[in-house]
């Protein structure tokens, strides 16, 4: 069977850069760098690691191996974490991702329940393809993600996803602008338009913008991106151009910008929380029934506003 100390000594030289290098960083000696890669060589039959005067580099074997050491150490550092925080602080650990638009209204308020019932909390926030790669990495054992139209939700078997909330994306204007004063704007009508973005042309946001318009057969405008809605909106508002933003992002009701939603068929963000199978089914299923119990009370504000 492989050991662990075989997978940390392997990932120690793919980042030392040499065996020597490694055994300083792990502080064994050589011959126990030098034992410890010969028995996984053994193990795989294969050669990982090329050895030459300037140090060593991975083998195309040792490149496919990789990452699946450092996902296996990431899991257990995480697993020894979680049981000494409950061994210790009568705590159990999740490590959970977040996108920005979805922690203040979603998660916090769980995060508070679940810190009621003996659950700390390990918080990471970053943009979808983060939490995507924190997810099959162990590095996350959930993660709130959102699928949309013209981007699916690629998580595989090792994951429960639990759909909580329909996030609609709405049209940021003016209140000057001409579709101002329609109930709900073609997005033919916007073909002239120019367009506040995201700063990243890849952000979920701008590629269904892309996806609706090319529906509709031109191409949106990007005139000024920015990856903060506060500014979004106060560009909008001053007549910068329009935006496309998820009703979680609005925050308080502006005076200077109206918010339609587009005709046609809606643009919606399903939001979920992708669970790690392999965690905790208690602490799993506390956050779960947070979540969904914030995500309803959130359905309900927007239902009553509506």
């Amino acid at each position: 069977m492989l050991d662990v100390r075989q997978l940390q000594v392997f990932r120690a030289i793919a980042q030392e850069g040499s065996l020597a290098a490694a055994g300083r960083a792990l502080h064994y000696s050589q011959p126990t760098i030098t034992h410890h890669l010969a028995a996984l060589e053994a193990h795989f039959n294969a050669r990982l690691v090329r050895r030459g005067p300037r140090g060593a580099t991975l083998t195309e074997l040792g490149d496919a191996l990789l990452p699946h050491a450092e996902g296996v150490l990431e899991r257990l550092r995480h697993a020894e974490l979680e049981v000494r925080n409950l061994a210790e602080r009568g705590m159990r650990t999740l490590h959970i991702g977040t996108f920005p638009t979805a922690g203040a209204l979603l998660l916090a308020p769980a995060v508070r329940r679940l810190h009621r019932q003996g659950v700390h909390i390990s918080l990471s926030e970053g943009e979808l393809p983060v939490l995507l790669r924190g997810l099959r990495a162990g590095e996350l054992q959930a993660a709130l993600v959102f699928s949309q139209p013209g981007d699916r939700l690629d998580l595989d078997e090792d994951f429960e996803v639990h759909r909580l909330l329909s996030d609609p994306l709405l049209l940021a204007l003016s209140e000057d602008h001409p579709c101002a004063p329609l109930d709900e704007v073609p997005l033919g009508e916007l073909r002239e338009s120019a367009w506040v973005g995201a700063a990243d042309p890849h952000d979920p946001c701008d590629r269904v913008l892309a996806w609706a318009c090319g529906r509709e057969g031109f191409e949106p405008l990007h005139v000024m991106r920015t990856d903060d809605y506060a500014v979004v909106q106060g560009l909008v508002a001053a007549g910068a151009g329009v935006a496309l933003v998820p009703r979680l992002a609005l925050g308080p009701h502006r005076p200077d910008l109206v918010v339609r939603p587009l005709a046609g068929p809606a643009l919606t963000r399903e939001i979920s929380v992708a669970v790690l199978r392999s965690t905790s089914a208690r602490a799993a299923q506390e956050l779960i029934a947070a979540l969904l119990e914030q995500a309803a009370l959130v359905a309900e504000r927007w239902a009553a506003t509506d």
